[in-house]
């Protein structure tokens, strides 16, 4: 299974009978609004709206959509909103959560919360989904958006949360790069030696399930002929599934490298908790919110599914 755009990622959910649910926090934000009247009407899920009831419902007529339709959930401030979103994820009545006109914390806050059971002992890492014009498939950055200055460790969890939520969408083998500015070990360039200790990790099964090679620059990551001129043996190089960058700063300028000047069009997505979290930025379009509502769906099924075994 290989997902060359988001319209193929569309089709899949829409090929599931089983309609997931969107615990939407502080949902009165016109473009969240209008990512989710796409969804529910393309029948790619079903969502719960949560925050001012009144407002939800004045945005809603004014995008023309229908008030029946969604469950309006109403909270006086963003934090009670984020707060009940978690509370329905958490009574199984949410398969995941998307965030509103809201702060990043006031929904975080309560996804990690030991009480909530969300949380599983590990990080939660940002995937990046990317079409790229010039890129065969989709395409993963991580983490641009939650672990600042990941250590070795976390960095292996980075990879297994990406990983993860791959085999849920039905890949097999995902290939993962781990980003570098040379693609050899240099001991004053600590993320050469860390992406080195991450490859054999993989090579002796402490990473399963995929294949991780680094250090890798990024133009040897993306690019087979690049790497053949640079005698570059990575069978890999130009097929890579997931780039792992070194820190927030350049998972982060990558992403936006990407967006602002390469035309791609992101979705994404939250994972290392029990549901997938949808984190766009408040300035992303609705057509990337509803791209990363549509991974989301699809990776909470595929999680469903992998529990059930």
């Amino acid at each position: 299974m290989v997902y060359r755009t988001f319209e193929q990622v569309v089709s899949a959910v829409h090929k599931h009978r089983e309609k997931r649910v969107a615990a939407v926090a502080a949902a009165n934000h016109a473009s969240v609004l209008q990512a989710i009247i796409q969804a529910k009407r393309q029948g790619i899920v079903e969502a719960i709206l949560i925050g001012d009831s009144a407002a939800i419902k004045r945005e809603l007529i004014a995008l023309g959509g229908e008030i029946g339709d969604y469950d309006i959930v109403h909270a006086t401030d963003n934090l009670q909103a984020g707060e009940k979103a978690v509370a329905l994820a958490k009574e199984g009545q949410a398969n995941f959560l998307m965030k509103g006109m809201m702060d990043t914390q006031d929904i975080l806050k309560p996804v990690v919360k030991k009480e909530n059971g969300l949380q599983m002992g590990h990080i939660m890492s940002h995937l990046g989904f990317n079409q790229l014009p010039n890129y065969p498939k989709l395409i993963v950055n991580t983490d641009g958006g939650m672990v600042v200055s990941p250590t070795l460790q976390e960095k292996k969890e980075i990879i297994e949360n990406a990983v993860s939520a791959f085999h849920a969408l039905g890949y097999s083998l995902p290939k993962v790069a781990v980003l570098a500015g040379v693609e050899k070990v240099n001991s004053h360039m600590p993320e050469t030696v860390e992406a080195a200790a991450l490859q054999q990790m993989n090579q002796q099964g402490e990473i399963g399930g995929c294949i991780v090679r680094g250090p890798l620059s990024y133009d040897i990551a993306m690019s087979a002929s690049i790497a053949r001129e640079k005698n570059c043996a990575c069978p890999e190089a130009g097929d890579f599934d997931i780039l792992v960058a070194p820190n927030l700063a350049a998972g982060n300028i990558l992403g936006k490298c990407w967006s602002c000047s390469a035309g791609a069009i992101m979705g994404g997505v939250v994972i290392g908790a029990k549901v997938p979290v949808i984190l766009t930025s408040r300035g992303a379009k609705a057509k990337e919110k509803f791209f990363a509502i549509a991974i989301a769906a699809l990776v909470a099924l595929g999680m469903e599914k992998q529990n059930e075994r």
